[in-house]
């Protein structure tokens, strides 16, 4: 329920609100909250959030008292909000209440100067969360990222660096190991099957034993979901099970660690055997 979620609720005030619970707005109190994708909001839950902005004060489900806020409001969307608007999809009181002060922000193709930036930060931050050795791009990676139109933005720059720190070899990233899918202006960057089957994932355990073989690995289609699933089965390994600390460990939460462990099992891996192979 997106509104308790946001506005918090009290104990009782619905099926399985077992405890009064202080919603996003109270926690960020005194400081800045941020509401990503503001225009996907419904629309009566954007006139609950309206009477916040204006009022300064949010009350809980379930309550009647309301708690007074000190707190900063930024809102992101990637659509044209007056449009939106027009369109009766946005309420135009809460537009006007949320454009005090507001920026366009550019594509990421249009920023070129800040994409080798961005990708140093984000390499950076992959290989602290995988307690990776280091690893940096060579000059034909930097080039090809800079030459990609990057259509996501940066969650896909975010998506193919991850990938290439799976790939590499030699603590060096190079072009072919982002696989980046979409036209370059000017390095192809499509990736050899040689090169990427030959690759040992050993990004994260150092205790590898036995493998996933790509028999078994086969059926899922690709050599990446095959060196995605090796990663798992040597994080687990190294936390002796411990799903909750290989999750965090692998920058993922516990729940899509469990799904990707089901993945494996459907594509006719016995996940048990590899886990406790010695």
């Amino acid at each position: 329920m997106l509104e308790a979620t946001l506005f918090g609720h009290e104990k009782g005030s619905f099926t399985g609100a077992i405890a009064a619970q202080a919603g996003k707005f109270e926690q960020a109190d005194g400081g800045t909250i941020l509401l990503d994708e503001i225009s996907e909001m419904p629309l009566g839950l954007q006139a609950k959030l309206l009477r916040v902005l204006q009022e300064r004060e949010v009350e809980r489900v379930g309550a009647r008292k309301p708690i007074v806020l000190d707190i900063r409001v930024v809102a992101t969307t990637n659509r044209d909000l007056a449009g939106e608007v027009a369109a009766g999809r946005f309420r135009e009181d809460l537009f006007y209440r949320l454009s005090v002060f507001p920026l366009a922000w550019q594509a990421l193709r249009q920023r070129t100067a800040d994409i080798l930036p961005l990708a140093e930060r984000l390499l950076a931050k992959h290989v602290n969360k995988m307690k990776h050795a280091p690893v940096r791009l060579s000059a034909e990676a930097q080039q090809c990222l800079v030459s990609y139109p990057w259509p996501g933005n940066v969650r896909e720059l975010d998506n193919a660096v991850q990938r290439a720190l799976i790939l590499q070899q030699g603590g060096v990233i190079q072009a072919q190991d982002f696989c980046l899918s979409g036209p370059v202006t000017s390095l192809p960057v499509a990736a050899p099957v040689e090169a990427a089957a030959a690759v040992a994932v050993t990004t994260v355990a150092e205790n590898a034993g036995t493998g996933v073989s790509p028999e078994s690995a086969g059926a899922l289609g690709d050599d990446l979901r095959r060196h995605e699933f090796q990663m798992i089965i040597d994080t687990l390994r190294s936390e002796r099970g411990r799903r909750k600390e290989a999750a965090e460990r692998l920058g993922i939460s516990p729940r899509t660690l469990r799904y990707k462990l089901a993945q494996m099992r459907d594509a006719g891996m016995d996940v048990e055997a590899y886990l406790f192979a010695t």
